[in-house]
């Protein structure tokens, strides 16, 4: 996730690759390959397409390009990601392959992930290798054995199997064919790694799961550390052909599988118990001149048999993995005993606890500006009150607020219903969302620049408001600029209780104005664009905001972090609306009682062409009009 605090640090506004890598070598055993995830679930706040979403990470396509370059030194391969259901927001001049060839191209890219497709067409091969000879093709559903000369990798998603491990059936014909195992809201993934290591594949990690935590525990990690480094090095066995599935073995419980050449034969065990295993697991042909290692402990054996079987002995915790290595010396490879030390090390590193590490989420605190003895201009009071208020979120895979995984099915993007009472003191809030005219009006004043000016303000000709929508909301500005602009004016942002309650008033209601939607009460974007603040009075709440239906979504005080996403709830709506996929956001106009969890990343893309704020303050005991 290109958002993950882990690869980005938004406080320095630099990518953190190194970081970003250095954890996944001590904590995973290291990665061979990263997709660069972009847009979902974001895309579909306003109509950038998914292509725009790269082309506004920070420094653009070339800053990109250095995180692919950075990669490359140390030795990781780069996916970028493509959306086949995104034909709902912009329509660039170029079809689809032509501009994921264009970035692969400018990109140096090594591969391209097909979210929720299983193959591309005929067309995508030829372009990309004139473009980028070699470059992989994996499909996230699975792979057609026919298409098996084309793609050269594809995601084992969900797999079933039973407790005997599966064979992969594109690994059993192609034996060269990649597949990553992958469960992604699964807190075991022993049953991952088990298929990973009886079929020679490959496994995904992934932690953040578009917003949401997923850690792994610390089994899985011991249990991957442990075989990375035997898959790397002998690439060749377990890409080979003489591969041999469920092979005899001495216990009940443990399976096995044998992978040979000419010189050596490496046999890889899974245990499925939930119970620690040791004695002898297999009795296997003797073969003269061969010596015998345990290559999990990172030792060599010295087991008892006759001239004609070898009994090989272990010890195998619950859920753990094993592996044994025949062969003569001189055929063992260059620095053996170095990579025997090293599996012993991460052997002595082991833990294989089970508990899942736990994930809190932060709610950041902003300094208050202070109360009013007045009712500032331009605001409304709202009343004092204890109000139960029930709150709609639709909880896509972003998650909700404690960015844990979503309960039953994920993809049925269920609407979660909540209700809390919150005890409200009296407070002001702005009539209308913030305009193009006072924003301009806060600039002239307080000179107020941005760290990162990329698409601020980008609707304004020349730095100024355009003609004749000077009294629009502004938009093209992001959570700090928001929070700027209050400052200056004395105010602050609303936190979402207070829009809500604002929004809604003592009774409830759905929308401002009553229970249903109303036409002529609010942008409900035939206008194709933002509209006057003040363009629909009959749409107004019962304290008398305008505009919080529609028109344009609107910042609270809400930004939240789990120490790997940060995020704030928007609420209102806009006049965009991304049809033509259940993977976008939730668009147009939105009932004053619907939460959207809005995941940030920097002001390039954080701020939006939908996306506005009005302020609220409070008020002092004494305060009146």
């Amino acid at each position: 996730m290109v958002w993950d605090e882990q690869f980005y640090d938004y406080r320095s506004g630099r990518y953190t690759v190194d970081d970003f890598l250095n954890e996944g070598e001590q904590e995973f055993g290291g990665y061979d390959s990263i997709v660069l995830w972009q847009a979902y679930p974001r895309i579909g706040v306003d109509e950038r397409n998914q292509f725009d979403f790269y082309r506004d990470l920070p420094g653009g396509l070339r800053g990109l390009r250095r995180v692919v370059r950075r990669c490359h030194h140390r030795g990781v391969r780069v996916y970028i990601d493509y959306n086949p259901w995104d034909t709902g927001t912009r329509r660039g001049p170029e079809t689809d392959i032509d501009a994921l060839v264009g970035m692969v191209r400018l990109l140096e890219a090594d591969g391209i992930f097909l979210d929720t497709l299983d193959q591309g067409g005929a067309e995508f091969r030829a372009k990309l290798d004139a473009a980028r000879p070699g470059v992989i093709l994996e499909g996230e559903m699975a792979l057609p054995v026919q298409a098996l000369a084309d793609y050269l990798a594809s995601w084992a998603q969900w797999f079933d199997d039973s407790s005997v491990p599966g064979v992969l059936r594109n690994k059993w014909i192609e034996r060269r064919h990649m597949q990553h195992q992958i469960r992604r809201w699964d807190r075991d993934h022993t049953g991952e790694l088990h298929s990973a290591w009886m079929n020679g594949s490959g496994t995904l990690v992934w932690e953040n799961v578009f917003g949401s935590r997923v850690p792994w525990n610390q089994r899985n990690r011991s249990i991957l550390r442990v075989m990375l480094p035997i898959q790397r090095r002998f690439t060749a066995l377990f890409s080979g052909e003489r591969w041999t599935p469920l092979v005899p073995v001495q216990r009940g419980g443990v399976f096995a599988s044998l992978w040979e050449d000419q010189n050596l034969r490496l046999w890889t065990l899974v245990n499925r118990t939930g119970k620690t295993i040791e004695g002898t697991l297999l009795q296997v042909p003797a073969v003269p001149e061969h010596r015998y290692f345990d290559l999990v402990a990172g030792k060599e054996i010295q087991p008892k048999g006759t001239d004609d079987d070898i009994l090989l002995p272990g010890v195998m915790p619950a859920r753990g993995v094993g592996c044994f290595l025949s062969g003569p010396p001189r055929k063992l490879g260059t620095n053996f005993e170095r990579f025997l030390r090293q599996q012993a090390r991460l052997d002595a590193r082991k833990n294989f606890g089970t508990m899942t590490p736990g994930v809190s989420t932060e709610l950041i605190p902003v300094r208050p500006n202070g109360a009013h003895l007045r009712l500032p201009a331009g605001m409304l009071e709202i009343a004092a009150a204890t109000v139960e208020l029930n709150i709609e979120m639709r909880v896509r895979e972003c998650g909700f607020y404690d960015s844990t995984p979503p309960g039953g099915d994920v993809y049925n993007f269920q609407t979660r219903r909540f209700s809390r009472k919150v005890s409200f003191p009296r407070f002001a809030m702005d009539e209308t969302p913030v305009t193009n005219a006072q924003f301009a009006g806060f600039l002239t004043a307080s000179r107020y620049r941005p760290r990162h000016p990329e698409n601020f303000l980008k609707h304004w000709p020349d730095g100024r408001p355009p003609s004749g929508r000077e009294d629009h909301p502004v938009v093209y500005v992001d959570l700090d600029d928001a929070r700027a602009y209050a400052r200056w004016a004395g105010k602050r942002l609303p936190t979402e209780d207070e829009w809500q309650y604002a929004a809604q008033g003592l009774d409830g209601r759905k929308y401002p104005w009553g229970e249903d939607w109303e036409t002529g009460r609010g942008n409900d974007g035939t206008a194709g664009s933002t509209t006057p603040v003040k363009a629909f009075p009959s749409g107004r709440s019962p304290f008398g905001c305008y505009d919080m239906c529609g028109n344009a979504w609107q910042w609270t005080e809400s930004e939240r972090t789990d120490g790997r996403t940060r995020f704030c709830i928007i609420r209102g709506g806009a006049f965009f609306e991304a049809k033509g996929s259940n993977w976008y956001v939730d668009g147009g106009p939105r009932r004053a009682d619907f939460a959207t969890k809005f995941i940030l990343m920097w002001p390039g893309l954080d701020r939006c062409s939908t996306i506005g704020f009005r302020c609220a303050a409070d008020l002092a005991v004494s305060a009146h009009s």
